[in-house]
């Protein structure tokens, strides 16, 4: 396959890796130097993108590389207030769209057992919070994987109704602390206190290698596709 990328960093460059690898060839790169050529992506030499940039760029990237009809990957958090926009322009019949807060196999293993963990907890009597410690590159707090946690607690926890980026307890919100760190790929702590006992599942990256490698697979999955995906769509869980 003919993959592009946007975004060089050090993810884009983990996944350059993974892509030449795996038999792919990378058919242009897009970074800060060159973000105008995004235009010269299209159907005849690429057959997916696979995009991660940053809050304030990844909507454009998305939306230019769907409205030339190339396939788009994406890990970019920060900008999912316009989310519902991209699912409009893949509706109307543009190129498909797979996205994930976070690509690796035990993050999206670990959803899952956080969902399960937030029904039995309802109602018992614990407090919920989370600590999410990212490295000192990323910029947005907390992170989508982090947003992600919440999201899949809510849907247990009757009485939460929302989250907030701080220690402060709030009775209805999931207090989420983000903590910026030298050299640290992904920590995610989910935790339930009481008075007589914590419960804490924690899952714990130790390179960024599953997540590059999970996005060339969701770049290999979305070949040839129509509409709107994500992990669950590729892993089946």
């Amino acid at each position: 396959m003919n993959i592009g990328l946007v975004g060089y960093g050090k993810m884009g460059k983990a996944i350059e890796q993974i892509l030449i690898e795996r038999g792919h060839t990378v058919s242009k790169i897009i970074n800060e130097d060159n973000p105008e050529e995004i235009a010269d992506i299209k159907p005849e030499n690429t057959d997916v993108v696979i995009e991660f940039t940053g809050p304030d760029s990844a909507f454009d990237n998305i939306t230019s590389v769907i409205n030339n009809d190339v396939p788009v990957v994406s890990g970019s958090t920060g900008w999912l207030d316009r989310f519902d926009e991209v699912k409009a322009l893949v509706g109307s019949g543009k190129a498909a769209f797979f996205y994930a807060s976070n690509f690796s196999l035990g993050v999206n293993i670990f959803f899952k057992l956080n969902e399960f963990l937030a029904k039995m907890m309802n109602g018992r009597g614990y407090d919920s919070s989370m600590v999410e410690i990212h490295h000192t590159q990323k910029l947005d707090a907390p992170s989508g994987t982090a947003i992600t946690l919440a999201e899949g607690m809510m849907k247990g926890l009757e009485e939460k109704t929302g989250w907030v980026n701080e220690s402060t307890k709030a009775e209805d919100k999931i207090g989420i602390v983000s903590e910026r760190i030298e050299n640290v790929p992904g920590t995610h702590d989910v935790q339930y206190d009481s008075e007589v006992d914590t419960i804490k599942i924690s899952h714990v990256a130790h390179s960024r290698k599953g997540f590059a490698l999970g996005a060339v697979l969701a770049a290999e999955f979305l070949a040839g596709k129509k509409g709107m995906f994500g992990m669950d769509d590729l892993l089946q869980l």
